[in-house]
């Protein structure tokens, strides 16, 4: 689904067949100007879903503030101009998305100051059909993107080793009918799976819900063969800690799906 699909779906959805109260409030020839502001301290996200929502009414919006720069509490992050009753159909909707990406953001934002520099990805636990637009949100805040969907990258998963028959079967397989330019990523839960799968021929293991002790032992156990990520139970604290110990990422579904809406707000502005 493209942006302006998306925005479209979202439009009808809130919309569906009149903003009532508006029509009936608002003069059809009435011009207006709003800023939307911020009312906390956020890392901004969102922009061109922003200026997608009022030109599809029929309204401008202009960026105040790029995505990923940091927004004060009251900085303005845009300005809206246009038919008044574009400005005030499409506020919701143009605040919502903001208020989530900048949201998922600012989440990241704080993880990676706790990083230590240890590279910190997403996951492909995203709001269905907003993923483009969640993972863009995550670089913003200084992280970095797993693996977009199922079409670009090969990770076998816990799953998919019980279909396959097990770790060196399945990245057999999967060696078998990638190209040479695909990476092979290969989920493991235990150090004998580690090394298996190393000596299978993997290019990169998730290590899985493993302690922390587990992990320092499999980081030592790889000797640096192959890069090693680590996912699952991931959060800021815990990465911190795990920051010295020789991982090449974490991986943390939480950037998304715990990060909480920022507070923004939208002001008509009085006519001059």
């Amino acid at each position: 689904m493209t942006l302006v699909e998306l925005v479209a779906a979202a439009l009808a959805e809130d919309i569906g067949g009149g903003d009532v109260t508006t029509l009936a409030c608002v003069a059809a020839d009435a011009n207006a100007a709003a800023r939307i502001h911020a009312r906390q301290e956020l890392v901004v996200s969102g922009q061109g879903v922003a200026e997608e929502v009022f030109r599809a009414l029929g309204a401008t919006y202009t960026p105040l503030l790029g995505d990923g720069a940091i927004a004060v509490m009251g900085a303005d992050l845009g300005r809206v101009e246009g038919p008044a009753r574009a400005l005030l159909t499409g506020e919701r909707v143009a605040l919502n998305f903001l208020m989530r990406l900048c949201g998922i953001a600012t989440h990241t934002r704080s993880v990676v100051a706790r990083s230590g520099g240890l590279r910190v990805l997403d996951t492909r636990k995203t709001t269905p059909l907003h993923r483009e637009l969640e993972k863009a949100a995550v670089r913003h805040g200084g992280g970095h993107n797993h693996r977009f969907g199922l079409h670009d990258g090969v990770l076998i998963k816990d799953n998919h080793l019980v279909a396959a028959g097990g770790v060196a079967a399945a990245i057999s397989r999967a060696r078998g009918a990638v190209h040479h330019l695909m990476k092979i990523e290969v989920e493991v839960e235990s150090l004998a799976q580690l090394e298996e799968a190393i000596g299978a021929g993997t290019d990169a293991v998730l290590l899985d819900n493993m302690d922390d002790a587990s992990l320092r032992a499999a980081v030592l156990l790889n000797g640096g063969r192959v890069w090693l990520e680590a996912s699952g139970n991931m959060n800021a604290d815990r990465i911190s800690a795990l920051a010295g110990i020789g991982l090449d990422a974490v991986s943390m579904g939480g950037l998304v799906h715990q990060a909480r809406w920022v507070d923004l707000s939208m002001t008509v502005l009085p006519a001059s």
